[in-house]
C-alpha cells in the first residue's frame, strides 16, 4: 500500500480521492505544513501531494525549499497552469504536476512514478558506503551471488586444490582468481596470469613448460615457462578451452604428476604453484562433443566457481558504477561526482551483454561526455537511452509542462498496449479512453520525432 500525504486547505478532497483511488493506495490530508514536516521528516508517508495555491505561491515556493532534500517524493496539482512553470516545481524538486481534477489514471501513475522514485533513491542512499562485506579484495558488490563467490573464496585460499573459474566474458573471472591468490598463504610469490587463447599452438608449450638451449631454432638460450615462473604462487590460465587437444594431453600429465619439463629437455621439474583455470565456455558440452578431454575436466574442476553475469545481481551495479566514476574521474582530472537517477535507473534496467567490463567502458565515456559534476542520461550510450523505463529524477523528459503531458500519456498508452498483449481495444478501455484517441497518441511521437516500437 502507497501511503499518500496530501497538503491541502481543502479536507474534503480526503473523502473524494480515498474511495476513489482504491485499495492500493491510502490517503491522509493535512493542512499544518509545520504537522507535514514532522510527517516527511519522520518518513510516516511514501508520496506527498501539494495542493497548489496561486495566492500562497511564496510560502509554498518556501515549504519546498525547506523538504527539497528529503526521501519522500513531492507531486503537485494546480487549478490551472499559471501558478508555476514546470521547469520551476522541477527546480525545487517536484516529480510531477498536472491539473485539477486530475484524471485517475493519470493521478495513480504519477503516484506510483513517484513513488518508484522514492524507493530507487533510498537503495542509492544506502549504497552510499561501500559496507566491509560488499568487498572481497579487489572485488566489488553486496548481492546475494557476490556473497555466494565471496564464500568460495574463502573456502579454497588454504587449500591446494585446482579451481575452475566459469562466466561470461567481463564477468571478473581473473579478479577471482587474483582474490584466491592475494587472500592465501602464496601471496608472496608470483601471480602469473596465461591467456591461452592469445597464444599460438607452436608456441603455447615453450610459454608453459619453457625450453632449453638449442630446443628448436631461435632458442638461443634455457627460458623459464610460465609454470615456473609462478614459483610457489598461482597460475592463472584464462580460455583453458582454447587449448588444442595435443596441448590438454600435456597439460593433464603436468597436473597428475605435479611436474613437467622444458622443451627439449629430461630434467623434472616439480610445479609447486596453484593452478587456477578459467573460462567462458561450456566445458561440459565440448567434452560430450569429443573438443575437451574428459580426464583433464575433472582435474581441473576439483573446485567450481561461477562468475555471475552482471545483469544476474543489478544490486551490485550502484555500488560498481560509483566505484567506475570514483576511479576514472580522478585518471582523467575531471571533478565528477554524482550519477542522477535517470542515468542510474538506466544503467539498472539495462542487460549488460558486455558484463562489467562494458559498465566499465561506459562509465568512463559518460565522465569524458559530461561537462559539469554529474552523470546524466544524456551522457550515456543510445542503445541505453533507448531503453523505456519512466522517469524517476530530477530533469524533465520535455522543456514544458505540456511537452512532459504528453511524454507521460504515450508512456501510459504504450504500457496499457504491452499489457494488453498488444489489443488496442482492451487497453483504450482499461485507459477509460477511446480507441481512437489512444491511435493518436501512438502516432503523435513519430510527428515529434520520437520513435515507437
Amino acid at each position: 500500500m502507497i501511503r499518500l500525504l496530501l497538503f491541502s486547505q481543502d479536507k474534503k478532497l480526503e473523502l473524494l480521492l480515498a474511495p476513489t483511488l482504491g485499495s492500493e493506495f491510502q490517503v491522509a490530508v493535512e493542512s499544518n505544513p509545520d504537522k507535514v514536516k514532522a510527517i516527511v521528516a519522520a518518513e510516516l508517508c511514501d508520496v506527498l501531494i501539494l495542493d497548489l495555491d496561486a495566492h500562497l505561491k511564496e510560502q509554498q515556493l518556501a515549504f519546498l525549499a525547506e523538504i527539497r532534500h528529503s526521501p519522500i517524493p513531492v507531486v503537485a496539482m494546480a487549478d490551472d497552469d499559471s501558478w508555476a512553470t514546470a521547469a520551476e516545481l522541477a527546480a525545487q524538486g517536484v516529480h510531477g504536476h498536472f491539473r485539477k481534477p486530475p484524471a485517475l489514471p493519470e493521478l495513480k501513475a504519477a503516484v506510483r512514478k513517484a513513488h518508484g522514485y522514492g524507493i530507487l533513491r533510498r537503495k542509492l542512499e544506502q549504497g552510499d558506503e561501500l559496507q566491509a562485506s560488499s568487498r572481497c579484495d579487489q572485488m566489488i558488490g553486496a548481492s546475494g551471488q557476490s556473497q555466494v563467490v565471496y564464500d568460495l573464496i574463502r573456502r579454497v585460499t588454504g587449500l591446494n586444490v585446482p579451481v575452475l573459474i566459469t562466466g561470461e566474458s567481463g564477468t571478473g573471472k581473473e579478479l577471482i582468481a587474483r582474490a584466491i591468490h592475494n587472500l592465501s598463504s602464496r601471496n608472496r610469490s608470483p601471480f602469473v596470469a596465461v591467456s591461452c587463447g592469445a597464444i599460438p599452438e607452436t608456441l603455447i608449450e615453450t610459454e608453459l613448460f619453457g625450453c632449453e638451449k638449442g630446443a628448436f631454432t631461435g632458442a638461443v638460450g634455457r627460458r623459464q615457462g610460465y609454470l615456473e615462473q609462478a614459483a610457489a604462487g598461482t597460475v592463472f590460465l584464462d580460455e583453458i578451452g582454447e587449448l588444442s587437444l595435443h596441448t590438454q594431453v600435456k597439460f593433464l600429465r603436468v597436473l597428475q604428476e605435479r611436474e613437467f619439463c622444458r622443451v627439449g629437455g629430461n630434467a623434472a621439474i616439480p610445479l609447486r604453484a596453484r593452478v587456477v583455470c578459467a573460462t567462458h565456455r561450456n566445458l561440459g558440452q565440448m567434452v560430450a562433443e569429443e573438443t575437451f578431454r574428459q580426464d583433464l575436466y575433472y582435474r581441473v574442476n576439483v573446485m567450481g566457481i561461477r562468475s555471475p553475469a552482471l545483469r544476474d545481481r543489478t544490486e551490485d551495479i550502484p555500488l560498481l558504477a560509483r566505484h567506475f566514476l570514483g576511479k576514472y574521474s580522478e585518471s582523467f582530472q575531471k571533478p565528477v561526482t554524482a550519477i542522477t537517477p535517470n542515468a542510474m535507473a538506466m544503467l539498472m534496467e539495462y542487460q549488460w551483454p558486455g558484463n562489467v567490463r562494458e559498465l566499465e567502458n561506459v562509465i568512463q565515456g559518460a565522465i569524458i561526455a559530461t561537462d559539469n559534476e554529474r552523470v546524466g542520461p544524456e551522457n550515456l550510450p543510445e542503445e541505453l537511452q533507448r531503453l523505456d523505463i519512466p522517469c524517476v529524477g530530477d530533469s524533465p523528459r520535455g522543456s514544458s509542462f505540456e511537452e512532459q503531458l504528453r511524454d507521460f500519456k504515450i508512456q501510459l498508452a504504450r504500457g496499457a498496449i504491452e499489457k494488453c498483449n498488444g489489443n488496442k481495444t482492451q487497453a483504450a478501455r482499461s485507459l477509460s479512453i477511446s480507441r481512437a484517441y489512444l491511435h493518436q497518441l501512438i502516432r503523435e511521437p513519430v510527428e515529434h520525432g520520437i520513435h515507437v516500437a
